[in-house]
C-alpha cells in the first residue's frame, strides 16, 4: 500500500533484533515499535532504569524527527514496566520529555522479553505530511 511506509531502522537508534519495523507511517499517523534501553552504538542493555528510559525517549524522539515531527506530536504512549516500584522514576523522566502537554498513556507492569529490560515504550504520533503545494 502506498499510504503505509515502514522504516526498519535509522542511524542513531538501536537496530531491531527481531522481525519488526522501528517505525510505521500510515497517512498522518506515525507508530513506533516498543523500544527498550539498548545502547544504539554497542547494542548493550543499560543497567540503570534512568539510563534505559533516557535511551528509549531519545530513540522515539529521533524516529519522530526522521518523519518531520517531535515529541510534541505524540498523542499516545504505552509503557511496560517490569516493576511497579519504577513508576515514580518513570513518571519524573516522562514529564521531562513532554513539556508542552502530556499524551494519553497506558502503563502496564509485566515481564519483558529480556531479563535486563526494565521498561519498553511505544508511541503514536500525529505528524501531518507536508503538502506538495507549499
Amino acid at each position: 500500500m502506498k499510504s503505509i511506509k515502514r522504516v526498519d531502522w535509522i542511524e542513531g537508534v538501536p537496530k531491531p533484533r527481531a522481525s519488526y519495523s522501528s517505525l510505521v507511517r500510515a497517512g498522518d499517523f506515525v507508530f513506533t515499535a516498543g523500544h527498550v534501553g539498548m545502547d544504539p552504538e554497542t547494542g548493550k542493555v543499560a543497567k540503570q532504569l534512568e539510563t534505559q528510559l533516557h535511551i528509549i525517549f531519545e530513540t522515539i524522539k529521533k524516529l519522530l524527527e526522521s518523519e518531520g515531527g517531535s515529541l510534541d506530536h505524540v498523542v499516545k504512549t504505552t509503557t511496560f514496566l517490569t516493576d511497579a516500584s519504577y513508576h515514580e522514576t518513570y513518571d519524573r523522566i516522562y514529564r521531562s520529555y513532554f513539556k508542552n502537554g502530556y499524551p494519553a498513556r497506558s502503563t502496564v507492569q509485566t515481564k519483558l522479553m529480556h531479563p535486563d529490560f526494565k521498561a519498553e515504550i511505544e508511541a503514536v504520533a500525529y505528524i501531518p505530511k507536508k503538502s506538495s503545494n507549499t
